[in-house]
C-alpha cells in the first residue's frame, strides 16, 4: 500500500500538459468540473483574498470563445503578419476541449502586491492540474496575449484580468517522460 505522499509524488511526476488535439469527444461530468475547481480554492493565499475567478467555458459558448479569439487576432495583428492557420487554429482548439475555463484574478491593491495575487492563481491552477491528472483528465494552460482582450467577453470587473486558459478533455495521449534536469544542479545549501 502506498503512502500518501508515494501517491502525490506519483501524481505530481506523472502530471503532463495534454493538448486538445488529443482529447476525446467523451463529456466531462459537471462534477468532475467542480471537484477541479475546488482544489482550486485551497491553494495559498496571503491574507486569505483567494484572487481566482474562474469562467468555466461548454458546449455552444466554446464556439463563441472560439470566435472571440479569432476576431480578436483579426483585430489586433497586422494584415502584413496575419496567418489564415493561426486564425483558424483557434474555432479548432476550442471545439477539440470538452472544458475550457478563463482564469482570471481578482486584485486586492489594497491588501497584498499583485505578484502574491499571482502566485496564489498559480497555485490554484496547480491543484487544478494535479486533481485533472489524478482523474485521468487531460489539461493544459495556454496564455495567448490575446487574453488581454478578453474582458468584455468574461464580463471582468475593473480590478480583474484574465491570465489564460485551461483547456480540459478526456484524451488518447500516451504519457511520456518528464524533461527534467537534476535538482541538484537548482539548490544551494546553507547550513551555517
Amino acid at each position: 500500500m502506498s503512502t500518501k505522499a508515494e501517491t502525490l509524488s506519483e501524481i505530481i511526476k506523472n502530471r503532463r500538459s495534454i493538448f486538445p488535439e488529443s482529447y476525446t469527444q467523451e463529456e466531462i461530468p459537471t462534477t468532475i468540473i467542480e471537484e477541479i475547481l475546488e482544489s482550486a480554492n485551497y491553494a495559498p493565499t496571503h491574507k486569505l483574498t483567494q484572487p481566482w475567478r474562474f469562467t468555466v467555458i461548454r458546449k455552444d459558448a466554446k464556439a463563441k470563445l472560439g470566435a472571440e479569439l479569432g476576431n480578436i487576432y483579426k483585430r489586433v495583428i497586422p494584415a502584413e503578419k496575419f496567418l489564415q492557420k493561426k486564425y483558424d487554429s483557434f474555432a479548432q482548439k476550442t471545439s477539440q476541449a470538452d472544458v475550457i475555463i478563463a482564469i482570471c484574478i481578482q486584485f486586492h491593491e489594497d491588501k497584498v502586491p499583485n505578484w502574491e495575487e499571482i502566485a496564489a492563481v498559480g497555485c490554484a491552477v496547480q491543484n487544478m492540474a494535479l486533481t485533472a491528472e489524478a482523474l485521468n483528465i487531460g489539461a493544459y494552460w495556454s496564455s495567448p496575449p490575446l487574453i488581454d482582450h478578453l474582458g468584455d467577453f468574461l464580463g471582468l470587473s475593473e480590478n480583474e484580468k484574465c491570465y489564460g486558459l485551461f483547456y480540459m478533455g478526456y484524451h488518447s495521449a500516451e504519457p511520456r517522460e518528464a524533461k527534467r534536469t537534476p535538482m541538484s544542479e537548482k539548490v544551494k545549501w546553507m547550513n551555517s
